[in-house]
């Protein structure tokens, strides 16, 4: 009886605060300006927990629904993460004549050095059976006249927490394209004043599209370390379509022989 009681107030304050909120639009063209700034205020402060709800339920509900939130997980694995660019929707979904740096969304950032941009990305909806990320990352590239061009992926602080020599930092991509071309991964480790790096090229010819940096060959400090981001690094990409469907992170202790 309680729940339904709870259930009920909880229906006439939505009501109520519709109504209060409908008002207050209506009546904002004539507001005086101390009124309008007190409004804004407010309105701001509830848009920001609205914005968090909102971008929960997408995530949560988009598609594909079955298996939206699995990551491939290695046997092992103390650490998996999908970025948020294949996550969720973002609020500015695409960006034509992209600059040399672009944010797409925090965390995931666009380089080049082209005079003049013709580069255009846009985060697109999974809906093939086979998908598991809710969303895709797709560029058009047409002219290219730069010598490089790239994708930067912070990893969260959670990747760097504990990780130690005998981890394996594994990569998995979902990528398509319209004509052959090569991908590289770049794991950066900033430890200290320094960053140690480890460069692999994904192999797109295989069916499973993932590579693993072993941190025993780098000269990483354990104690040192603060944090990681991966470039994805496009070798020739004029003229041509890339999607990645999905890109994934884990982490799992090296087996002790």
């Amino acid at each position: 009886m309680a729940g339904v009681m709870s259930g009920l107030m909880d229906r006439l304050l939505h009501r109520r605060m519709l109504r209060r909120w409908g008002q207050a639009a209506d009546a904002a063209s004539a507001a005086d300006l101390e009124t309008l700034r007190s409004l804004r205020s407010r309105a701001r402060s509830l848009r920001r927990n609205l914005d968090r709800v909102i971008h929960e339920a997408e995530h949560r509900l988009a598609l594909p629904v079955i298996g939206s939130n699995v990551i491939r997980k290695p046997l092992g694995t103390d650490w998996a993460w999908r970025p948020e660019l294949w996550k969720g929707p973002i609020p500015v979904p695409g960006f034509s004549s992209v600059p040399g740096k672009a944010e797409i969304h925090p965390g995931a950032t666009i380089f080049h050095d082209c005079r003049r941009s013709e580069l255009t990305v846009r985060q697109i909806r999974n809906t093939r059976e086979a998908d598991i990320a809710p969303f895709g990352f797709r560029m058009d590239v047409f002219r290219f006249d730069g010598s490089f061009l790239s994708l930067v992926v912070d990893l969260p602080p959670e990747a760097a927490q504990g990780l130690r020599l005998k981890h394996l930092v594994r990569l998995d991509v979902i990528v398509e394209m319209e004509k052959p071309l090569e991908i590289f991964a770049r794991l950066n480790i900033k430890h200290g004043p320094n960053v140690e790096q480890i460069v692999r090229e994904l192999p797109l010819n295989e069916e499973e599209v993932m590579v693993e940096f072993d941190l025993a060959y780098s000269k990483m400090n354990e104690k040192r370390v603060e944090r990681l981001w991966v470039d994805l690094i496009f070798e020739g990409p004029e003229m041509n379509q890339i999607i990645l469907r999905d890109v994934t992170f884990s982490r799992r202790p090296r087996a002790e022989l």
